[in-house]
């Protein structure tokens, strides 16, 4: 299968895997409200965030070694496999030890003030300890070792398989659990509902991924205790960076949680919901682009560099651009219906959050290009000054403005970052004989910025949201306009390839 077979395949993967996730947010929340009171719902919404919070020195040793196995590339099999066996005890230790973290917080009481339900039902706060604690274990003995098997094929043209696998697992976690509450399940049996799930697709992924390690000979021939240590102790930088990059994102919700109580981090969490799904959206083009933009940076190939950058920021000027001023005239009674009124709908928050996510679509190739060679030191330092800010704001923010405080932080971090990255992938860039592309990038954050002045002036002059809609497609179609001046010649001759082709085919058809 060629590259962009490979990229179309898993971008496919992954747009139908949050498309499925899209229509299962849209249904779970009001699904959710009809069977459970707005409490037991937050505390629901808490335990995934906490899952997620806890298993981030998992996540941040296997993102390490993702991109070392990326950079070592399929012809040093090897050279994989040895990291990869070496590394497979330290995920185990991992894995027990944020089991045992849980125990600890359930042994000296903390789980409600965590979960920001200090004061809920007992009986809740009890089911609420079995459903995390379960859930830890879960991830500990499956989708912590599957995610390592997962990485470690990525090199060999894989990724687009597996993420076909996380399109079962996206269906299977999101509705099993969501068809238990409406059959009648309280707190305790739809988190059972949900460990059964991810025991129901895990077991067959496991199957096809030992028939793969087989196939490409990863078989453990030789392993050094000595260097799955020295892979760990690296992987804490990652590590360091992920939980403080998850201040920015799960953890929010940790940290309202307390602040605001479980009814706030509901309100947070459902006006996020679009943003989530723009988010996760991005990253179904930026993940299957990564281990391509690997091989171009490394043949110092400055046109398919800026062609793979150019697939991100073509998706932000014609697709998310657009998309959040058009949800910004529809959001609010949208919002209303779907959450059955009992949520109230906050356009400016809607506008923070929006804005965070196209901040963070326009980093996503000088992200792409720190992350991608692991380089670790910057990565942390801008994790860290993002999470300051996101987690040192919150305490002075959100007691005054609510969650509206939690919204300013998020986009000041962003912004921040964003900048980081830049500046960082700019140097890395010129140091290893490659440029980067400065107008294309301007072209993109145009269409950022336009988008956010026209919907906050929709926001105090709704009268004029018509107008306003109108206004900002044409700012888009104008930064679009200086976009495609900057696209290089070979994303040129590819569209133009490819329109010929519709065009030949669309004669042949009027033909027949």
């Amino acid at each position: 299968m060629s590259s962009a077979k490979r990229v179309i395949s898993g971008s496919l993967a992954s747009w139908m895997r949050i498309g499925i996730t899209m229509i299962s947010q849209l249904i779970l929340v009001p699904v959710y409200l009809t069977y459970w009171d707005v409490t037991t719902y937050g505390i629901w919404i808490a335990i995934q965030a906490l899952v997620s919070i806890i298993s981030v020195m998992d996540q941040g040793h296997q993102t390490f070694l993702e991109f070392e196995f990326l950079k070592d590339g399929r012809d040093n099999r090897k050279s994989i496999a040895y990291n990869f066996w070496s590394s497979m005890w330290v995920g185990a230790v991992i894995g027990a030890a944020e089991v045992l973290l849980v125990l600890g917080f359930i042994f000296f009481g903390l789980i409600g003030k965590l979960l920001g339900a200090a004061t809920a039902n007992p009986v809740l706060i009890h089911q609420a300890e079995i459903v995390l604690i379960l859930q830890m274990i879960v991830w500990a003995v499956l989708v912590s070792p599957c995610g390592l098997f997962v990485r470690v094929l990525s090199p060999f043209g894989y990724y687009a398989r597996m993420s076909w696998w996380g399109v079962l697992a996206a269906v299977t976690t999101s509705f099993i659990p969501l068809i238990a509450v409406i059959f009648g399940a309280d707190l305790l049996h739809a988190g059972i509902a949900f460990g059964a799930a991810t025991i129901a697709y895990s077991i067959p992924q496991f199957i096809d991924i030992f028939r793969l390690i087989k196939k490409e000979g990863l078989k453990c021939r030789n392993s050094s205790l000595e260097r799955g240590k020295r892979n760990f102790l690296l992987s804490l930088a990652l590590s360091g960076k992920s939980l403080l990059e998850n201040s920015r994102q799960q953890g929010v919700r940790v940290i309202l949680a307390p602040l605001s109580g479980a009814t706030a981090l509901v309100a947070f969490s459902t006006i996020r919901t679009g943003a989530n799904i723009v988010l996760q959206g991005l990253n179904t083009i930026t993940n299957p682009l990564m281990p391509e933009l690997m091989r171009f940076l490394n043949e110092k190939d400055q046109q398919r560099m800026e062609a793979s950058f150019s697939t991100v920021w073509i998706v932000v000027l014609l697709i998310l651009s657009p998309g959040v001023i058009l949800l910004q005239v529809f959001a609010g009674p949208l919002f209303v219906i779907w959450t059955k009124g009992q949520i109230h709908f906050d356009p400016l928050l809607f506008l923070l959050l929006s804005m965070g996510v196209l901040v963070y679509a326009v980093a996503q190739p000088a992200m792409a290009v720190i992350r991608g060679n692991n380089i670790l030191r910057p990565q942390l330092i801008i994790a860290a000054m993002a999470g300051t800010i996101v987690v040192g704001g919150m305490f002075v923010l959100v007691p005054v403005y609510g969650i509206l405080g939690a919204g300013i932080c998020l986009l000041i971090a962003e912004v921040a970052a964003t900048a980081s990255y830049r500046v960082i992938a700019k140097k890395w860039l010129s140091k290893n004989g490659l440029q980067w592309p400065e107008k294309m990038s301007r072209a993109a954050l145009l269409s950022v910025w336009g988008a956010g002045s026209v919907m906050l002036a929709m926001i105090y002059l709704d009268q004029y949201k018509w107008i306003l809609l109108l206004t900002g497609f044409l700012i888009l179609g104008i930064a679009f306009y200086f976009f495609r001046q900057t696209l290089p010649p070979l994303v040129l001759n590819k569209v133009r390839s490819v329109g010929m082709r519709l065009l030949f085919f669309k004669k042949s058809y009027q033909k027949k």
